[in-house]
């Protein structure tokens, strides 16, 4: 395939994330931990819920808010990549994530669509938008680890 045809693509599930973000929503359930980060730079502001079971995998996630199309689509993303995976697993996801959209060679196979991002790279200025619900990710894992 082409290189034109491929990045053609690549911005077609990009776009389509943002149009229809999966796990958008918010689960209306006390027991949910909820967090809240927004990307003063832009705008973009998500609210991120989780909910670990007790062996430690992420059994339920949704996100709400509202973005740019690249914010959006990471969000949308991401929580496809780790449903179901253990808290370390999606750490360890967060970081390579990050690692990658900051142009570092990372193994990014366990990130699912989200690895398309890594072109995000060239755009020093996106990298925040991309990054933030992985960001949200890492910081509300630290919460609940803190709260048990």
């Amino acid at each position: 395939m082409a290189l034109s045809k491929l990045d053609n693509l690549y911005r077609q599930v990009i776009l389509d994330h943002s149009s229809h973000p999966r796990n958008k929503g918010i689960v209306n359930d006390p027991a949910v931990h909820t967090i809240e980060f927004n990307n003063p730079t832009c705008g973009d502001v998500i609210q991120l819920q989780l909910t670990i079971d007790q062996d430690g995998r992420i059994s339920n996630v949704k996100f709400d808010g509202h973005g740019c199309s690249i914010s959006t689509a990471s969000a949308s993303m991401m929580t496809l990549a780790i449903l179901n995976k253990t808290v370390d697993e999606a750490l360890e996801m967060a970081e390579t994530f990050s690692q990658m959209v900051q142009g570092q060679e990372v193994d990014d196979e366990a990130l699912g669509d989200a690895a398309l991002l890594s072109g995000v790279s060239k755009f020093p200025a996106r990298i925040k938008c991309a990054t933030l619900a992985w960001k949200a990710l890492e910081r509300s894992i630290e919460e609940q680890r803190k709260n048990d």
